[in-house]
């Protein structure tokens, strides 16, 4: 693991997004959902069950039954001939996943990988690669988008979904030009401000609970720092004492309907949080890029936000 390869990953994600839509439009990302299966169960560790959560709740709010199951899992979701499970792992050797997705009793097993004929991939009736490229930082970041991507086409291949995902996942690539491109003006103060001596928190809309479990790993992984990500108004509930006692450090994914609750909680406890996509009353900063009042984009862009907050804490660490 490389603080100097992992920004040069980040660098790379506009130019290599691009290319992802315009494969997108070629063709990729086919999923075998013909005929439709009557359940869909993603597996996953870490990065990869963090974005089938999201997409797996996108699916439910759509009428299919639809579940990520962590590959931990002793058993998982039941599934028989007519089901999907979709087994994600970016390198493809993640153990708990390719045991849990060999175990399936599905009658069409796909296996979304990064990694070409990878050991995930021999249990597999089909393979989707993310084409994500690879990551010489050692840290799974392109992948982790490209793996939503990947499922968003499955979500709207199952739902009967027409609208245009290579445009989505441009106006995304573009999204994350601007925050590289902007970063002289935003990245080191807001650095300064979440790098507190207790940690950083990270909120996130449960559409996009995503976003706030993977910045956090993000700053565990590479910059070894405490970080803890939650759900925005289960905040409230399980998060929230902490700001009493702590030097509380928050990074806030705008969008929830909960948000005012949480602002009113960290602003009267004296909390240092910095708004990520919007505007918050009583934040130290904003973070603003083209496209963020959509919540797609906003999905596959934010967390940028943080992975270049964590590289450079990274470099600060590797410098000392």
């Amino acid at each position: 693991m490389s603080a100097q390869l992992f920004l040069a990953d980040l660098e790379r994600k506009p130019e290599v997004l691009h290319r992802l839509a315009d494969s997108i439009a070629a063709g990729a990302f086919a999923w075998p959902v013909d005929p439709s299966p009557a359940t869909v169960t993603m597996i996953g560790m870490g990065s990869s069950l963090y974005a089938a959560q999201v997409v797996a709740r996108r699916l439910r709010a759509g009428g299919v039954i639809a579940v990520a199951e962590s590959g931990s899992a002793e058993i998982a979701f039941p599934s028989a001939e007519h089901d999907l499970v979709v087994g994600i792992s970016a390198g493809g050797t993640s153990i708990e996943t390719n045991r849990l997705f060999a175990a399936s009793a599905a009658g069409r097993r796909v296996a979304l990988t990064n990694v070409a004929a990878s050991a995930i991939t021999s249990n597999a009736t089909a393979v989707i690669e993310m084409l994500a490229e690879p990551e010489l930082g050692g840290v799974a970041c392109r992948s982790y988008v490209h793996t939503l991507v990947a499922l968003l086409a499955l979500e709207r291949e199952m739902l009967g979904d027409e609208s245009e995902l290579a445009g989505t996942v441009r106006r995304a690539a573009a999204a994350t030009q601007a925050l590289l491109d902007g970063r002289d003006d935003w990245l080191q103060p807001t650095t300064d401000l979440l790098a507190g001596p207790d940690g950083t928190w990270t909120l996130a809309p449960l559409e996009r609970q995503s976003s706030a479990m993977q910045s956090a790993l993000m700053l565990r992984e590479g910059p070894r720092r405490a970080a803890v990500g939650c759900e925005t108004g289960d905040w409230s509930h399980v998060d929230v004492y902490l700001t009493k006692t702590l030097d509380y450090r928050a990074l806030v994914f705008t969008g929830s309907r909960w948000d005012d609750q949480a602002v009113d909680w960290l602003t009267r406890r004296g909390s240092t949080f910095v708004a990520v996509g919007g505007e918050l009353a009583g934040a130290a900063r904003s973070v603003r890029y083209p496209g963020d009042d959509d919540p797609v984009v906003a999905l596959l862009t934010e967390t940028t936000v943080a992975e270049l907050v964590a590289a450079t804490l990274w470099a600060r660490s590797a410098d000392r």
